[in-house]
């Protein structure tokens, strides 16, 4: 007995991807399970009929590769309105070389597109309120790059002046050393910083969406296209800047046609014949190493020149020890306001934790350390034995060398008691009524306590 009908139909049921097969006459032979959930048709409702009784002859890529009889890969196509696939189709031929049918595989990304377009309605907007915020806030962007570290002076010294230039930009670092701030806060320093700064991620984005993302597209350029066109990515940033953030996963295909844009100025949308000017500050930022990817012709050497005629390094959160206390004070009072929460103090073991670990996740990690501090934490003052709830991959907080501590309880207790006073006067901008209420003790209490030792105000 012949089982092979079965496998068949075992395999067809197995594949996420709508599977359609059709005869030279345009019959439906094959429609599988996937099919039935992308499209809504029943098995039942099409087989063996013809398949332009439920879609249109201009929105069926299987139709176009059964009249051309050449087959496409990885193609984006719109077979409904309401319906987005990537679509790999291929003729049919007999052992006689006849066609006979065709067969098409797709993969419905309806959703992901959606979430783009939602995704960059949102941008849109946080981008606008990005800007009316820094018109309101007088100082400088580049103070949210927080640190006085040698090594981030350095970068910021070379950032200041890229701003004051339309110079292409290329953002070296490790991921969570602040590459996109570093963009934005040039950005923002910039003669262009009252028009768009438009950030695209290269490696968020599915390749078959990409050059439409980017470049856009004309009414009409594919199947399924928006008949009034669509401005890409680059359009939009228009006078701005264009962030293109791991610029080390942009295929290489797309690298031959970007390097063409800033070769040249123009930018041609999909299906247009004719070019468009633009005015466009591009920046660059990748936590790879381009040259290696060059030595595997996986990335253009032509484009990683044009981008990197200035170079920005962000140097890793471990060359930059004396700023892990700051950039921690920092997140404490921006989490401790969101979560109105008190903010805790770090006891000296605590701290030497802080400026001994390597940071493999730059300040990223630390922020999310700080945020997890303050969500979890009871303790008024933190600990190295509370710390190692808070780092969440294994690390043990031992420092590198034991913590020297004085063996006398009562010292410590008083340190501690001192700092917390310090800190509480502080926030009450020297109230001393408002800080012995904070501090659940009486104000005669307090005055004790400022004089035992010697705090002033």
């Amino acid at each position: 007995m012949n089982h092979n009908h079965f496998y068949l139909e075992a395999i067809l049921s197995a594949e996420d991807d709508a599977i359609t097969v059709i005869n030279q006459h345009k019959e439906v032979l094959l429609w599988n399970d996937a099919a039935v959930q992308t499209y809504n048709i029943q098995k039942s409702e099409i087989l063996n009929k013809k398949i332009t009784n439920f879609f249109q002859n201009e929105d069926l890529m299987v139709l176009k590769v059964l009249k051309s009889k050449i087959p496409v890969k990885n193609t984006y196509h719109r077979p409904r309105p309401d319906k987005h696939v990537v679509i790999n189709a291929s003729p049919v031929f007999n052992e006689r070389d006849e066609l006979i049918g065709a067969v098409s595989l797709e993969r419905d990304i309806t959703s992901i597109v959606k979430l783009n377009d939602h995704l960059h309605t949102k941008s849109e907007e946080l981008n606008k309120l990005k800007q009316k915020m820094l018109y309101l806030d007088e100082t400088s962007p580049f103070s949210k790059l927080i640190g006085k570290s040698v090594a981030l002076r350095k970068t910021i010294q070379i950032a200041k002046k890229a701003a004051k230039t339309d110079a292409t930009t290329l953002i070296l670092g490790e991921s969570g050393t602040g590459k996109e701030i570093c963009a934005r806060a040039i950005h923002e320093a910039s003669n262009r910083k009252n028009a768009p700064f438009i950030p695209v991620n290269c490696g968020a984005i599915p390749s078959a969406l990409f050059e439409s993302e980017l470049f856009g597209y004309v009414g009409g350029a594919f199947t399924g296209a928006d008949k009034k066109g669509k401005a890409g990515k680059i359009e939009m940033a228009e006078g701005g800047t264009l962030f293109l953030d791991e610029i080390g996963e942009l295929p290489l295909d797309l690298q031959v046609k970007l390097l063409r844009v800033l070769q040249e100025n123009e930018l041609y949308r999909i299906g247009e014949t004719k070019g468009r000017n633009i005015n466009v500050r591009f920046i660059a930022a990748t936590n790879q190493n381009l040259e290696d990817l060059m030595n595997h012709q996986q990335f253009r050497s032509d484009l990683y020149y044009r981008l990197n005629v200035i170079q920005i390094i962000m140097p890793p959160l471990r060359e930059r020890t004396g700023d892990v206390m700051e950039l921690c004070q920092q997140f404490l009072q921006q989490f401790a306001s969101e979560y109105q929460s008190t903010i805790p103090i770090l006891a000296e073991d605590a701290i030497q934790v802080m400026n001994e670990y390597h940071w493999p996740g730059n300040v990223r990690e630390l922020r999310n350390i700080v945020q997890r501090m303050i969500i979890l934490s009871d303790q008024s003052i933190i600990h190295q034995t509370d710390m190692e709830h808070l780092f969440q991959h294994g690390h043990s907080t031992s420092s590198k060398s034991d913590v020297k501590t004085s063996g006398n309880l009562l010292k410590e207790k008083e340190s501690m008691e001192k700092q917390l006073i310090e800190q509480i006067l502080n926030q009450m901008n020297g109230n001393k009524s408002a800080t012995a209420k904070k501090l659940g003790i009486s104000r005669v209490t307090l005055y004790n306590k400022l004089k035992k030792y010697g705090i002033g105000i």
